[in-house]
């Protein structure tokens, strides 16, 4: 089946799965959304991911969710900001903060995928896909 839009795909996937507090949950591949939870591993959104030997055609990855001591997921928020008919970009200077500095932004820049902290750390723009929080 296709899906017009994959990474709101991914990230419907990982909402419904928080709301009834599965431990992981599986998704279709792509480079882009290793990316992105690669990211989410990284600021602490997720416990890890892995790719998920299967027959199928379509590679998929597995994604661990995290949560709290008292059992509330660790992502509060996922927020697609950037979709196939409106594509949002920024130049350096204009990174948003998100959340008052809480949540994180994952952007598409020339040097690939980033947070939107390290973007503007490292002066280049890009799309904004996300904000996490």
């Amino acid at each position: 089946m296709s899906v017009t839009d994959p990474i709101s795909d991914m990230l419907t996937r990982i909402r419904n799965a928080l709301m009834v507090r599965y431990d992981h949950v599986v998704v279709p591949s792509s480079k882009m959304k290793i990316g992105i939870a690669r990211i989410l591993r990284k600021e602490g959104f997720i416990r890890d991911y892995e790719p998920v030997d299967s027959e199928e055609i379509q590679k998929q990855v597995k994604i661990y969710l995290s949560y709290s001591d008292d059992g509330e997921p660790l992502i509060r928020g996922l927020k697609r900001v950037s979709k196939p008919g409106l594509r949002v970009y920024v130049n350096k200077g204009e990174i948003p903060t998100y959340y008052n500095g809480l949540g994180t932004s994952i952007i598409s820049t020339s040097k690939g995928l980033m947070t939107g902290k390290q973007a503007w750390l490292d002066g280049v723009g890009g799309e904004i896909l996300l904000y996490v929080y």
